[in-house]
């Protein structure tokens, strides 16, 4: 099952040269002249001249702290704050009094760990939030480190205890055990919408419905699924979701979390200070309904404007396209890779239930080293361990490269990646 909402539409390829005209940055050269060939956009994609323009013209025209003054520039700034705030919620079918900005998708799983960990002292409406010793939490082996610490770190504060679903040797969870994992003693199950490493794409809707039965909570990290595919979090299932800006298009800096509105509403605040307050005295305060409970300080307004325009951009290509287009590239690249001897591809071997994140193992060449001479040739590819240590211990590696597609790369980058890697084969075993 995907994260991806059923549609009679049919995809339309994408004019990738008018999209790569869009971004500036695609257009210069690397390393004595090469062409820059991008392919780690699962660490963070490229920004379109929209999103760039959208965001400094907040700085030329319309900057101010928004919510924090009756003066044009300061309503300007708010209205671009929670303009934004809709048009995210819109993307993800949410409301818009249900998405939280924060600076990523690790300070949003963060958020909801930390208020459990705050909600042993707050007001009965927290009961559900609260976590001790007996207490469970389920994560999963394909999680991305920010999807795993702060649930080992919220376990050594409380007491709980942390378990999780292992994976398969094609890098998929293994979802046979899921019954004796997921029991009454778990109070949330934390789990990816899709493998930064090996693409993979879980079943998050029927693993969300098991754990609501036992009465589980369930957060989704997004930060790999949401850039890529339409995914609705009415039909998604998980109570929350996290995902990070970057990595669709916008700026660094801003992040969404998305939480069901009457959990965010029984949940206890992570940071405090201003903002988010509704009432202070010297013996104590009290704090606004959600979002704003959950955003303290000054908005981050040309971040939230760009985020916004990236939004409009995906929504003009359409995400079906954009999700067809990377399982394009994603079948070429499999094919393409697998007929390279010594080569090992880390996850499922066709693109059913997969995004655009292919990662593999070179024999006898460390990750590290074939990184470095794609890069001679312009090639940006990631390696190392991803940020999913666990996994690839699962795997049996300690690192692996990995070449991830967006919506502006094309089958000739592909080719050039294959050609690559054979080159970087040809030099060290000469």
């Amino acid at each position: 099952m995907s994260v991806v909402a059923d549609t009679a539409a049919p995809a339309r390829p994408l004019d990738t040269d008018a999209v790569r005209a869009d971004f500036p940055i695609l257009s210069r050269t690397v390393r004595g002249g090469s062409p820059l060939v991008y392919l780690d956009s699962g660490a963070t994609s490229q920004k379109p001249r929209q999103v760039l323009d959208a965001a400094r013209a907040v700085y030329e025209r319309s900057n101010a702290a928004a919510h924090r003054g009756a003066h044009l520039l300061s309503e300007e700034a708010t209205d671009a704050y929670e303009g934004a705030r809709a048009d995210v919620a819109a993307f993800i079918g949410a409301d818009p009094g249900e998405v939280v900005f924060t600076r990523n998708a690790t300070e949003a799983v963060n958020l909801v760990a930390y208020a459990m960990s705050n909600a042993a002292t707050a007001g009965p409406q927290a009961e559900r939030f609260r976590v001790g010793s007996g207490d469970e939490i389920l994560a999963t082996e394909l999680e991305h480190h920010a999807n795993l610490v702060p649930w080992q770190q919220l376990c050594q504060r409380t007491g709980a205890t942390l378990r999780w679903i292992p994976v398969t040797p094609d890098g998929r969870l293994e979802e046979t055990g899921l019954d004796e994992l997921i029991t009454p003693r778990t109070k949330l199950v934390a789990l990816t919408a899709q493998s930064n490493v090996t693409g993979a794409i879980p079943p998050v809707a029927e693993i969300a419905a098991r754990a609501h039965r036992a009465g589980a909570l369930v957060i989704a990290d997004g930060a790999q699924a949401v850039p890529h595919h339409r995914v609705d979090v009415t039909t998604l299932g998980a109570d929350f979701l996290v995902l990070s800006a970057h990595k669709m298009l916008a700026p660094y800096g801003i992040g969404v979390l998305y939480g069901r509105r009457e959990l965010l509403e029984a949940m206890p605040p992570f940071l405090t200070g201003g903002s988010m307050i509704e009432v202070v005295r010297m013996e104590g305060s009290t704090f606004l309904p959600p979002p704003q409970r959950f955003e303290p300080g000054v908005p981050s307004v040309a971040e939230a404007a760009g985020l916004s325009a990236a939004c409009a951009y995906l929504n003009a290509l359409g995400m079906d396209n954009v999700e067809a287009h990377e399982q394009m590239l994603t079948a070429h690249a499999l094919e393409a890779l697998a007929q390279i001897p010594g080569l090992r591809i880390l996850g499922p071997a066709t693109v059913a239930d997969r995004g655009g994140a292919v990662s593999f193992t070179m024999e006898g060449v460390h990750p590290h080293d074939l990184g470095q001479v794609l890069d001679e040739r312009g090639i940006a590819v990631r390696t190392g361990h991803h940020c999913a240590w666990p996994l690839h211990r699962a795997l049996g590696v300690q690192a692996s490269t990995r070449a991830s597609f967006y919506v502006y790369n094309t089958p000739a980058e592909v080719e050039a990646l294959a050609e690559g890697i054979r080159a970087a084969q040809r030099f060290f075993s000469a």
